[in-house]
This record gives C-alpha cells, sequence and structure tokens, in this order.
C-alpha cells in the first residue's frame, strides 16, 4: 500500500473512537461525568496541537507499517473531532449545571455517532459531504 499524505491510518481512527464510547459509558454506569475529559482533552490535543495522546499511544501497538493500514482523511477526522469535542463540552457543561437531559443528550450524540463509525458509517463524514456539496452549489450559482 501507498504512503497516503495528510492521512491517518485506520487502527488509531479506530482507537479514538472506542475511547470515546468507553468513556461515555463508564461516564454514565459511573455518575462520573469527568471521565468524558478524556476523550474531550485527547480531541482537543488532536485539533489545537496535532498530537492526540491516545493514538499516540496506540501506535505504539501498531505491528506492521503505517502503509499498511487503511488510510482515514486527516481533515475529515478533524471535523469529525471538532464534533466530539463540541457534543463532549456541552454534555460535560449540561452535567455541571445539573442539566441531566442536556448532559445525556449530547453525551448520547457523541457516544452513537462513535459508535455508529466503528460499524463502518460515518456520520460526521456525511455531514461534510452535505456541507462542502452545499457550497459548491451554492458558488455554482453566482
Amino acid at each position: 500500500m501507498v504512503i497516503v499524505p495528510n492521512s491517518i491510518p485506520r487502527p488509531l481512527v479506530r482507537t479514538n473512537q472506542w475511547m470515546i464510547v468507553l468513556s461515555v459509558l463508564a461516564s454514565w454506569i459511573s455518575g462520573l461525568t469527568w471521565l468524558m475529559l478524556i476523550p474531550f482533552m485527547a480531541g482537543m490535543s488532536g485539533v489545537l496541537f496535532n498530537f492526540n495522546p491516545i493514538m499516540r499511544l496506540a501506535k505504539v501497538f501498531l505491528k506492521k507499517p503505517m502503509s499498511s493500514y487503511i488510510p482515514e482523511d486527516k481533515q475529515q477526522q478533524q471535523f469529525n473531532q471538532w464534533i466530539a469535542i463540541i457534543c463532549l463540552f456541552v454534555s460535560m457543561v449540561g452535567f455541571a449545571l445539573h442539566w441531566r437531559v442536556i448532559g445525556f443528550v449530547f453525551s448520547a450524540l457523541v457516544f452513537l455517532s462513535a459508535l455508529i463509525a466503528i460499524c463502518g458509517f460515518c456520520i460526521g463524514c456525511f455531514i461534510r459531504f452535505q456541507w462542502l456539496r452545499f457550497r459548491q452549489r451554492r458558488q455554482a450559482h453566482r
């Protein structure tokens, strides 16, 4: 397989998605909503400093060369990470302010999005595709 510039190997993306799913699930079960800080802080670090500690740790466990894994588009993953960060932030603020419905709704959104992505359909990818398509159509009509 050829190295694809600006890509992230799929196992690293999957690890990040599983961390979101497991952190949210653990916070629901335990009532410790601060557990959502783990994927939130890792995601913020990833988009702001291009260093996601979860992905960096997972990279150590990859056995094959990076280029041998299915590549995921880095820009798309950044877009998806922003959605996750926003949902986690709103959820944590909701729980902190004792607005449990807001906390659960937004944590459920990020939980389901990550779980569905693990199963093979990326909701963030669909949203970004529709947004880019809308912008392209709008520019074509000018």
